[in-house]
C-alpha cells in the first residue's frame, strides 16, 4: 500500500508556539471531548512484573506467568521492574532528550525529518487539511539494525546523546526476547513461539516526546487515541509528569509513573499472535497547563517482509481464528 501523502510541513514546532503565545491554542491542535479541564480520571492499577522471574526457573516464577498473562489479558500493559537497567542510566537517558530539546531551534532544526518520512525531528505530519494536529515534538530515529541507522538524524549535541541511545537499544533487545518468550511460556507455548514470527530483521525504532505546556488542556492532547501497530511497545515515562491514558472498559485511566519502571504495552501485532489473547490497548496523552513533559518510546517492528499471524496451538473450535496472516502490517 502506499505511503499517505504530506501536504505541507508544519512551519513552526509545538515549542516555539508555546513559546511565542502562552494563553492561546491555534485552532488546527483543538478536539472536541478531550475531558473537563477539571476532571481527575481514575488511576489505572497497571500490574508489576518482575523480569528476572520471568527470566528464570525458580519455583517462584510460575505466579508471575499467571500474572503477566492476566495483566496482557486485562490491560495490555504492564510495569516491568528488575529489567537489567539502572535507574542512574535511565536517568541520563532522560537528560540527554532534554538537554536536546533545551537547544535552540536552530541547532534541532539541523536533524528535521524530510517530507513523507518519520525519521528525524519534527512534529506531526500533515495529511489532511482538516487535520486536527497534536500538542507534541518528537525526534524518532531507527535504533536496530544498527545498519539501517541514518546518523543525520542522530543528534551530536549533547555529546552523549548516540552512545547511551545506542546502548539502551542493546539493553531493550535483551528485555524484549525475555518478554517475548515470557508471553509464549504465559499460554503454554513452546517459547520461541513469538520469537520466531518476530524475527531476526525486526526493527526497533525509538520516538522521543517533548510535550510543551498547554494552556488549554481541556481542549488539546498531546498525542490522539490509538492502539500501536508494534508487537511490543516500551515507554520510558517522564519521571514526575504524568500525561498517559489508557482507555479501559469505556473510560481513560491516568497511568502512574514508577520512575525504574518500563511501562510496556502490547501492539496490535502480539494481538494477531496471541489470537485476540493478549490485548493492543487504546492509549492517549494528555497535555498539561504547568509543566513540560518528556518521554522516550520504542517500537519494536517485525520486517516487512515478516508474515505474523495467530499461533496454531491458540485455535480450537471455543477460540476460532479471529484474524488472517499479514506482512507489513504498520503500513497498512
Amino acid at each position: 500500500m502506499a505511503q499517505p501523502i504530506e501536504l505541507q510541513p508544519q512551519a513552526i514546532t509545538v515549542q516555539e508556539l508555546a513559546a511565542i503565545n502562552s494563553r492561546q491554542v491555534p485552532e488546527r491542535y483543538i478536539r472536541e471531548g478531550v475531558g473537563d479541564l477539571d476532571a481527575s480520571f481514575p488511576v489505572l492499577d497497571v500490574p508489576t512484573i518482575d523480569l528476572q522471574l520471568l527470566a528464570s526457573s525458580s519455583s517462584t516464577s510460575g505466579d508471575e506467568f499467571d500474572k503477566l498473562r492476566s495483566a496482557l489479558s486485562s490491560y495490555g500493559c504492564i510495569q516491568a521492574i528488575n529489567h537489567g537497567i539502572t535507574s542512574a542510566f535511565l536517568d541520563k537517558l532522560r537528560e540527554v532528550a532534554r538537554q536536546f530539546f533545551a537547544l535552540p531551534s536552530e541547532e534541532k532544526k539541523k536533524y528535521s525529518r524530510e517530507i513523507g518520512s518519520i525519521e528525524g525531528y519534527g512534529n506531526d505530519m500533515i495529511l489532511s487539511e482538516h487535520q486536527i494536529l497534536d500538542w507534541t515534538d518528537r525526534l524518532y530515529l531507527i535504533l536496530r539494525p544498527e545498519d539501517k541507522q541514518t546518523l543525520k538524524f542522530w543528534p551530536e549535541n549533547p555529546e552523549s546523546f548516540r552512545g547511551i541511545l545506542n546502548d539502551y537499544s542493546t539493553k531493550l533487545h535483551v528485555i524484549l526476547e525475555v518478554l517475548l518468550k515470557a508471553m509464549a511460556r504465559s499460554l503454554n507455548l513452546e517459547e520461541n513461539q513469538f520469537l520466531q514470527q518476530y524475527g531476526d530483521q525486526a526493527t526497533m525504532q525509538a520516538r522521543c516526546n517533548f510535550y510543551p505546556i498547554c494552556p488549554r488542556p481541556d481542549q488539546v492532547l498531546g498525542v490522539k487515541p490509538h492502539a500501536d501497530g508494534s508487537v511490543i511497545t516500551m515507554l520510558l515515562q517522564d519521571k514526575e509528569v504524568e500525561g498517559l491514558q489508557v482507555l479501559k472498559d469505556d473510560q481513560w485511566f491516568n497511568v502512574p509513573i514508577i520512575p525504574q519502571a518500563l511501562l510496556i504495552n502490547i501492539g496490535d501485532q502480539a494481538e494477531i499472535m496471541s489470537n485476540g489473547i493478549f490485548k493492543s490497548p487504546v492509549h492517549r496523552v494528555v497535555t498539561n497547563s504547568e509543566r513540560e513533559r518528556i518521554t522516550l518510546a520504542v517500537f519494536c517492528i517485525p520486517h516487512p517482509d515478516q508474515e505474523i499471524q495467530p499461533v496454531e496451538k491458540l485455535i480450537n473450535e471455543t477460540h476460532p481464528r479471529l484474524y488472517k496472516k499479514v506482512k507489513d502490517y504498520v503500513s497498512l
